[in-house]
């Protein structure tokens, strides 16, 4: 069996509403998707030219940076000794002195001689040279000294220095040359 459906016919007042631009009213025409993507891909154009613009600032100035890092360094080496350099030429004065002066006096030579190793002592404790110079009786230190030789001694308990042979320096406390010294054997080690 078959319903028939009926079709019935709207009453006064039941009708479907007219849509509202039909009333007078404008819907928001919605914007053109062409003209957004537009605006949208100038101004990612326009935001990657101020990146690339900052980029090309940022590696001008770490490249100056390098280089002027760079000249700075070669400076410094060239130049590293300049001060101790002219703390050091009134020592090579007076030496050139003390060779210009007459052989007939010694005692002259001497005295300027002593003055000039004053001189040269003083200049390099300006420079942050610190002699090691070890004395009689003290322990030998690996560190510091070179055992030139092992003697026997009576007088003096083994590994304990004898005589200072050449004198250490320091730099800084960085050790320049070690002190050349004997040092006190025991007669078991002479044997």
């Amino acid at each position: 069996m078959v319903k028939e459906q009926s079709v019935q016919a709207p009453m006064p007042g039941n009708e479907p509403a007219e849509p509202a631009d039909a009333a007078g009213f404008e819907e928001p025409k919605a914007a053109d998707p062409l003209a957004e993507l537009q605006a949208a891909l100038t101004e990612a154009r326009q935001q990657a030219a101020q990146n690339r613009d900052s980029y090309l600032r940022v590696a001008a100035e770490l490249d100056n940076l390098r280089k002027r890092t760079q000249r700075d360094m070669e400076n410094a080496h060239k130049f590293a000794l300049e001060r101790f350099l002219v703390e050091l030429l009134p020592v090579k004065d007076s030496l050139e002195l003390g060779i210009a002066a007459d052989v007939g006096q010694a005692a002259a030579i001497q005295e300027g001689m002593d003055m000039t190793l004053k001189l040269l002592a003083a200049v390099l404790e300006r420079c942050g040279v610190r002699e090691v110079s070890p004395a009689r009786g003290e322990a030998f230190n690996p560190e510091l000294h070179e055992a030139m030789a092992m003697q026997e001694s009576a007088e003096t308990e083994p590994g304990a220095i004898l005589l200072t042979v050449q004198k250490g320096y320091r730099l800084h406390g960085r050790l320049l040359r070690p002190a050349r010294v004997i040092v006190a054997g025991s007669p078991a080690d002479a044997a």
